[in-house]
């Protein structure tokens, strides 16, 4: 398969569906209405969402199965971007090559923002509750709210601004990796393979795949910047080839745990070569 044929025929989906859910910039208030549709519009990659479809698709499901996780982990990963970029976190100023949320609208609103996109996608996600569905939904309503609590993604950049105390330590940075980027890319594929029925054992194999190529994905993006004095990188620590060679090893463990899901999961497989084999 193309996977860029394949992100290209499923991102309209998640489009359609995120600007029918995000109010438009002249429902008041507008200015923070605007600033949570700075970011999710113009689309970018829309990975996690595609992931999300990917993994209903793995286990014999659809794409348009997987919709309301892809919507509302799209909603999750703007609201912590918007909040990463704040001057009180990484302090960014851009971000897809526009001026950050709060450059634009002021660090206020782009708090708010963020807030408001995050509340967005548990109302978009328990909306897609049925009588047929229900549990489904209920358990990735819960996956989703572990994987940005404290435990996970927020906990995860708690540690990530203090990276001086991990200087060389790999399995600490590897778990800032894992919580601030792995857990939010395994919610999004165990989630649309939740609502596409999948059984508690794919379930399992789902979530191992996508920790491993999360934490994959984000020693690529380390390797791209190509910067050994950031601390809290794998790259940091173990100098290029040894990040390399540990994406390659993550990467290789993941696409062995789903194996046994056959022809259906290759799209997904494709999208893990893909995330962590790219070259931009």
């Amino acid at each position: 398969m193309d996977v860029h044929d394949y992100m290209q025929e499923r991102i309209p989906l998640v489009d359609v569906l995120l600007e029918k859910l995000v109010p438009a910039t002249d429902e008041a208030p507008k200015s923070l209405h605007g600033a949570m549709r700075h970011l999710i519009f113009p689309s970018g990659k829309r990975f996690r969402p595609i992931l999300a479809m990917a993994g209903a698709e793995a286990v014999g499901g659809s794409a348009q199965d997987a919709l309301p996780v892809a919507a509302a982990v799209e909603l999750v990963h703007t609201y912590s971007l918007v909040h990463d970029d704040l001057p009180c976190m990484d302090d960014d100023a851009l971000r897809r090559g526009r001026p950050t949320v709060h450059i634009e609208f002021g660090e206020a609103v782009a708090v708010l923002a963020g807030d408001a996109l995050q509340s967005l996608a548990f109302e978009v996600l328990a909306g897609a509750a049925n009588g047929g569905n229900a549990a489904a939904v209920s358990l990735a309503l819960r996956d989703l709210a572990r994987a940005i609590g404290s435990r996970q993604l927020v906990g995860g950049q708690v540690d990530d601004l203090a990276y001086d105390s991990l200087a060389g330590d790999v399995a600490a940075i590897e778990s800032v990796h894992a919580r601030k980027t792995a857990a939010l890319i395994a919610t999004s594929i165990v989630g649309g393979a939740r609502l596409a029925g999948a059984s508690d054992e794919q379930i399992s194999e789902l979530d191992a795949f996508g920790l491993e190529v999360g934490i994959a994905f984000q020693i690529a993006d380390d390797l791209l910047d190509a910067d050994e004095e950031d601390i809290c990188s794998i790259a940091g620590a173990l100098g290029t080839e040894g990040a390399a060679a540990r994406m390659n090893e993550l990467l290789a463990s993941a696409l062995a745990r789903i194996e046994d899901l056959g022809e259906p999961a290759n799209p997904l497989r494709e999208l893990a070569r893909f995330a962590v084999q790219r070259k931009a």
